[in-house]
């Protein structure tokens, strides 16, 4: 049985928003620059990377646009991963050095929300 476009596409762009944390998290444990802060007013960030590195793994396991439970894992995965690359590391002092992550961090996410999107209203359709 061969995967449909779609959910290949979703798996692929999880799979780099895990990756680019488990990057940063590398980072983090190393102390090489530039490395994220181990923490921030909310939470440690190693903590808040693993829960999101494991919604978007759960998400790929289950069906990232088959499963509704996948599906909300999906768009949960992306908007944790935004916590890391989103619009505001545009503002970052250390944003020359970080942007290929945050630009790449960026790309994944929409696309998996924007899968996610068109697979729920194509199942609505139907």
């Amino acid at each position: 049985m061969t995967t449909p476009p779609r959910t290949r596409q979703a798996n692929a762009a999880l799979t780099a928003l895990i990756v680019l944390q488990l990057t940063m998290l590398g980072a983090l444990f190393a102390q090489s620059t530039p490395h994220p802060p181990a923490t921030i007013p909310l939470f440690a960030i190693a903590p808040f990377l693993a829960a999101a590195m494991s919604a978007a793994a759960a998400a790929i396991i289950i069906g990232a646009l088959q499963a509704a439970s996948g599906r909300v894992l999906s768009v949960l995965a992306a908007l944790m991963a935004l916590l890391s690359f989103g619009p505001q590391k545009y503002l970052d002092a250390q944003f020359t050095l970080i942007w290929p992550a945050v630009i790449s961090g960026q790309v994944a996410a929409i696309a998996v929300i924007v899968l996610v999107c068109s697979a729920t209203m194509a199942r609505s359709e139907t």
